[in-house]
Order: structure tokens, then sequence, then C-alpha cells
């Protein structure tokens, strides 16, 4: 009763289902990416926002190890304009890896929809119910 078609549809379509979950998981840990440069993004810039309110006379601290040693606010600045351009990027970077991985999630759907129409049409109207499950 065992067609071997249907085995070789059957070994297909759960070897497309776990190269979907695996480019799911890939997604999933670029868009956890993309959100943690967005918080980068809004922290870099409100330090750039701060820069502006400070007067002359006042000092700019910068954190190395466990103490604070002053440092020049212009150079702080340009730090901060230079962590921000990277972030900027980055981010463009990071959008590019989420489209691709969009679109071949999107492929790899696709090759699953038409081998569970495969296997749906070679069960016939009594195997269909059990397609949908696999």
């Amino acid at each position: 009763m065992s067609d071997p078609k249907v085995a070789a549809i059957q070994a297909q379509l759960q070897s497309q289902s776990m190269a979907f979950q695996k480019l799911e998981a890939e997604l999933a840990g670029i868009i956890e990416a993309r959100q943690r440069l967005d918080s980068q993004l809004s922290e870099n810039e409100q330090v750039l926002k701060e820069f502006t309110l400070l007067k002359p006379h006042n000092t700019v601290y910068k954190l190395v190890g466990p103490s604070l040693v002053p440092q020049d606010s212009s150079e702080a600045k340009v730090n901060v304009e230079k962590r921000l351009e990277f972030i900027r990027s980055e981010i463009k970077r990071v959008e590019a890896q989420l489209k691709e991985g969009e679109e071949k999630a999107a492929k790899k759907k696709n090759e699953i929809i038409s081998l569970q129409q495969q296997f749906q049409g070679m069960q016939g109207p009594s195997g269909q119910q059990q397609a949908i499950q696999a």
C-alpha cells in the first residue's frame, strides 16, 4: 500500500518543513538584532541631544572600566556621531538580511504548499485529511 512516490513526497515535505522552520528561526534572530539596533540608535540619538544642552564649562565623563574619566566634549560628540553612523549602516545591512530571509521563507513556503498539493492529489479524497495534518 506504500507507494514509493508518496513516500518520496512525504520525505521531501518533511525536509522542506524542517528547512522552513530553520529559516523562521534565522528570521527571528535577525528581527531581534534589528530591535537591538533600534534601541542603540535611540539611546545614541538621545545622547547627541544631551550634548546640545551642555554649557562650555560642563565636563563630560567616559566610563572606562570601573571609573569615570574626563573627556573632551567635542571628542565625545564626534564619537557619538560616528557610532550613530555605524548603527545606521548596520540597520541597513540587517534590513537587507531580513528582506532576503523573508523572500527565502516565502519561496520555501510555496514549495511546501506545492508538495502538500501533490501529496493530497496522490492520496485521493480519503487521504486529504491526513495530508493536511502532516
